[in-house]
């Protein structure tokens, strides 16, 4: 069994406790960890009609969230404030993050996490349903629902997606949203069991196809090319290739090409098992900040793939791994490094643009 790796900010080592009294939570029927249009609206219209009520309630969480390098310079506010869920709230990765960190998305510390989850008007016992953009589907909403995860929220959903919720005909707002009424978000724990530092990850690294090591998967969201190495990260200064023994799984594969929702559970562990990946063996997502690794988790969990307790995500992913290993480390493998690549992937995959290129 792995060690947990210990988490160096002031958080206190997560306790796992039984499910809070049921009384504290109106159930709304969601049938799994996805939700879909129909369930948020009909679960919407079961919250109380009064901003004062102590009643739990349903709350939508928008996490979307562009590229830097976005062609049409969108951000994430911006398309919160053009068109939105009724009654949701903006969770900014940007800025509810380790700003100390020098890597773009790394894990807020526990009392930041508290004080966003105050600032936008969440209790312990509110049920979040997170979601993206209209333009991109599936994208940002998976690591925000994640993070929420790592940090003990007890019922957190994902949409899938906003863009069916629109294409439905499901009701949205636009302009300024409503000032939600402030909570006190208790501190929370944090679950290292589901994060991976850059230290773990360098001796997995250093170990990897030696005689004795731990068997573990390494999946990697980022698009073909750049795992390969022969396309740039959008990063500058950041060098393409891959972690050895990783395999490339391009985000793009677990979506629906039109929508781009989640593909269902089957098709999902189709997906999974063409890649040769074994749900017995631990896995570890990585991407290029952290952001769409957290694709890959949720459809592991969608495709009931793997144990939850051997599944986690490395939160510097690429963008950290490539600025601190030394170049004739021998850890960065692709066609476009010194050393060579000691990993295949058979699979072929959509072409990365500027919107998908985290």
């Amino acid at each position: 069994m792995r060690t947990p790796t210990p988490f160096t900010t002031l958080c206190r080592p997560r306790t796992f406790r039984p499910l809070h009294h049921k009384s504290l939570f109106r159930s709304r029927g969601f049938s799994a960890y996805l939700v879909t249009p129909k369930e948020l609206d009909e679960a919407l219209k079961k919250n109380a009609p009064t901003a004062i009520s102590t009643a739990a309630k349903v709350i939508p969480i928008c996490a979307a969230w562009f590229m830097p390098n976005d062609p049409e310079k969108r951000t994430g506010r911006q398309v919160f404030m053009n068109k939105r869920i009724p009654t949701a709230r903006f969770f900014d990765i940007d800025e509810i993050k380790d700003k100390e960190s020098e890597w773009p998305h790394m894990l807020p510390t526990c009392d930041v996490f508290a004080d966003a989850m105050s600032n936008l008007g969440v209790r312990k016992e509110d049920e979040v349903v997170v979601y993206d953009t209209e333009e991109l589907g599936l994208f940002s909403a998976p690591r925000v629902a994640w993070t929420m995860r790592v940090y003990g929220h007890p019922k957190v959903h994902l949409l899938n997606n906003f863009r069916l919720w629109v294409q439905e005909g499901f009701p949205v707002e636009t302009g300024p949203p409503e000032v939600p009424n402030i909570t006190k978000y208790p501190v929370p724990a944090y679950n290292t069991d589901m994060v991976v530092k850059f230290a773990e990850m360098k001796t997995i690294g250093y170990d990897y196809g030696k005689e004795g090591s731990e068997d573990i998967q390494i999946l990697d969201a980022r698009s073909k090319g750049r795992w390969e190495g022969t396309e740039p990260e959008p990063r500058e200064g950041i060098k393409s290739g891959h972690m050895p023994g990783s395999t490339s799984v391009p985000f793009q594969e677990l979506l629906d090409p039109d929508t781009k929702t989640l593909l269902p559970g089957e098709k999902l562990r189709k997906v999974f098992e063409s890649k040769q990946l074994d749900p017995r063996t631990p896995i570890i997502s990585t991407c290029g900040t952290g952001v769409t690794a957290a694709i890959i988790e949720a459809a592991l969990k969608e495709a009931d793939f793997g144990s939850e307790d051997d599944r986690r995500l490395y939160d510097g992913s690429w963008t950290e791994w490539a600025s601190r290993v030394s170049p004739t480390s021998g850890l960065i493998q692709g066609k476009g490094s010194d050393s060579g690549s000691s990993s295949t992937s058979r699979e072929s995959s959509p072409k990365s643009s500027p919107l998908s290129t985290e």
